[in-house]
């Protein structure tokens, strides 16, 4: 009896340890929004996956973006955008609070804000806690809906997105390429508001462009590796031999901050004019070697 009440306790102990070290895992995950034109190109898709496989974080709502700007848009981009977003999740297998964002880009004059339940998300989120993170991947739409409605969360919140082209060794940061385009107005919004910014120009990202053959070799015979590779070749440019998948290049930085470089830079005066955090480099292989690591590591329970 003693020997056995000496095993009891030592399991005792042993389950216990293992329940304060998934208590200290789950309380290490940095809570995240995730602010997704999924429906505009194919590497929302990849980006995502790659997110949503991430233990070290816990995504507390999954925003549709708009693309509605678009010389490519179809009717109704953002509800695309939440369509596919939920069709990931479930062929995954998963399941987190989903919303509609703004149908299209903030308005000209008068209340400029898009209201809609991710920019209404975003609010209720900054005024639980004291900080929030949100990694945007397309229009700026919902974030600078959100802080033009409830101007006092700008302090709150810190942004990772992917967009714009910056020349670093003239310091010429240009706003011409898709994501700023698709609403020129949340961008300078942003620019001018105390929200804290970081963003992956897509000057660097474009390092990610990777062949179809390339891809499909490592993730085409595992189940989600399908489904992406089918995203690739049933888009409406499905027939293209190599993609950029930029988004990924933003997501696996801000897991992985080790596989890329940044630096603050002052941005002038009609940007801003203060400090914002700037990627300027990216291990493209390593963040691919990451991706094909984790997502044939993962199998749907």
């Amino acid at each position: 009896m003693y020997v056995k009440s000496i095993n009891i306790g030592v399991l005792n102990i042993v389950l216990g340890c293992f329940a304060f070290l998934s208590f200290l895992q789950l309380s290490a995950q940095r809570d995240i929004i995730i602010d997704a034109d999924t429906g505009n190109e194919v590497d929302d898709f990849y980006a995502l996956a790659r997110i949503l496989l991430e233990p070290t974080v816990n995504i507390t709502a999954l925003n549709a973006a708009h693309w509605q700007t678009s010389h490519w848009a179809i009717e109704n981009t953002m509800e695309n955008s939440h369509r596919l977003n939920q069709q990931l999740l479930g062929e995954m297998g998963l399941s987190l609070k989903t919303n509609r964002g703004a149908m299209a880009r903030m308005y000209d004059w008068g209340d400029r804000a898009q209201h809609s339940a991710a920019a209404y998300e975003i609010i209720k989120q900054a005024k639980a806690n004291e900080n929030v993170t949100i990694l945007v991947l397309g229009a700026l739409t919902n974030v600078a809906s959100a802080v033009y409605i409830e101007p006092a969360i700008a302090e709150k919140i810190e942004v990772f997105w992917l967009g714009t082209t910056m020349d670093f060794e003239k310091g010429v940061l240009k706003r011409d390429d898709f994501n700023p385009l698709m609403d020129p107005y949340a961008l300078d919004y942003l620019l001018n508001s105390k929200v804290v910014m970081n963003i992956m120009p897509v000057s660097v990202a474009v390092k990610m462009e990777i062949g179809f053959d390339t891809l499909n070799n490592k993730i085409g015979s595992h189940f989600l590796g399908k489904f992406l590779m089918n995203r690739w070749t049933t888009h409406l440019d499905g027939s293209r031999k190599s993609r950029v998948l930029w988004d990924l290049a933003l997501i696996t930085a801000f897991i992985h901050p080790e596989l890329a470089t940044a630096k603050q830079i002052m941005t002038s005066k009609d940007s801003g004019n203060r400090e914002i955090m700037f990627y300027t480099q990216i291990d493209a292989d390593a963040i691919y070697e990451d991706f094909y690591k984790t997502l044939l590591a993962f199998e749907k329970e």
